[in-house]
């Protein structure tokens, strides 16, 4: 396998792949043209996002700028989605995200994982799972989403929580770490 079949397969993987660096260098240059693009031409935007992203409907999504990820086609958003300033989306594994979601402004999902022993951590080898967002979720701003969170449809998650265990459907949670505080 290479390098980047493990990293999607949730398998241990080199970092520092040339392969990876390369798609890594390449991403972000879009990103940057995507970040520096007038905030009125939305038709450009939405073109880079559709050449970009893994999966985007054919009606507008809306991301403001500045908006970052590490790889980008392992995202994939659904209808009328909207994402504020500031998100952040590291995407070694898939990111799934569902219709009419609503992300607040400087929101971070991560997917990749590191060990917490620190030799073979500085072996810069890591692993990645997977974030899912349901339906109708409402992201507050500032808010963390860690790798291998599940949040069901229909989720209110309040500004500032950091999310890392799965979040039932039709549920409010909040703080950190986030916990249901309301079923709706």
């Amino acid at each position: 396998m290479t390098e980047k079949e493990k990293m999607l397969a949730g398998e241990t993987y080199s970092a520092v792949d040339p392969e990876l660096i390369l798609e890594l260098n390449e991403t972000r240059e879009i990103v940057r043209s995507y970040n520096q693009l007038p905030p009125s031409d939305r038709k450009s935007q939405l073109a880079i996002l559709k050449s970009l992203l893994g999966t985007v409907p054919d009606d507008e999504i809306i991301i403001n700028q500045p908006f970052y990820c590490d790889y980008g086609k392992q995202i994939r958003v659904g209808r009328h989605f909207f994402a504020n300033f500031n998100l952040t989306i590291l995407d070694e594994a898939y990111v799934t995200i569902g219709d009419n979601c609503f992300i607040g402004p400087n929101v971070s999902i991560y997917t990749a994982c590191h060990s917490t022993d620190p030799v073979e951590r500085n072996s810069r080898r890591e692993w990645a799972l997977p974030v899912t967002i349901g339906h109708n979720v409402w992201i507050g701003g500032s808010v963390t989403i860690l790798p291998g969170v599940s949040i069901g449809d229909n989720v209110t998650i309040g500004a500032g929580s950091v999310v890392a265990g799965d979040i039932p459907s039709g549920t409010i949670a909040v703080g950190n770490p986030c916990r249901v505080i309301k079923h709706l």
